[in-house]
């Protein structure tokens, strides 16, 4: 496990499209129609970076507290499911299953929406508007595996409640710190 902060997507960037395999359903899902017109929140997580599962409770009430207040939640995997079998679909399926996740839990198997949103550890978190702008990017809070304190979700939840209530969200934002996305080696292409 290679510790690796967050690349910290320019605010103001608009959020790459995409449609991906949703783990649970097995069904396509694109960003146009999981999307708020309020918020949206998505998080590279996987299933077995000790960093996502210390706060896999806390991605659930977080989802769970702000899914009423419009904010929509969507969790996307990129890891090389080939060389981290634990990452692959069913697995994934498997874990939102088990861990009762509110949110669609899609697989980016070819990697490119991880590149499009700079993502470089799980997990990594990015907030965006009502015009899917990105607003915040970063931690989720200070809390990393092996302190005594229960992750709280402070960063996003502050980043969200200032955005529900039509204040500016602080621009100095933290990086989120994790296990570093586990690309595919490249295919050489000089053939």
């Amino acid at each position: 496990m290679a510790l690796t902060p967050s690349r910290m997507l320019p605010l103001g960037t608009v959020a790459p499209d995409f449609e991906l395999l949703d783990t649970v359903s097995g069904k396509r899902l694109a960003l146009k129609n999981l999307r708020s017109p309020i918020a949206t929140v998505i998080m590279f997580i996987c299933n077995h970076c000790p960093y996502v599962k210390h706060v896999q409770q806390e991605l659930v009430r977080l989802a769970r507290d702000y899914q009423p207040k419009g904010i929509a939640f969507i969790a996307i995997s990129s890891n090389d499911a080939q060389h981290y079998p634990e990452d692959a679909p069913n697995k994934m399926a498997e874990v939102a299953q088990r861990g009762g996740y509110p949110f669609p839990y899609l697989y980016d198997e070819s990697q490119a929406m991880a590149k499009a949103y700079q993502a470089a550890c799980t997990p990594d978190f990015y907030i965006f508007d009502a015009v899917l702008r990105c607003v915040y990017r970063g931690q989720l809070d200070d809390v990393r595996p092996g302190h005594a304190i229960e992750p709280n979700g402070q960063d996003i939840r502050a980043a969200l409640d200032d955005l529900l209530q039509g204040k500016p969200i602080n621009p100095i934002q933290k990086p989120s710190i994790g296990c570093n996305i586990k690309w595919k080696a490249p295919t050489d292409s000089a053939e």
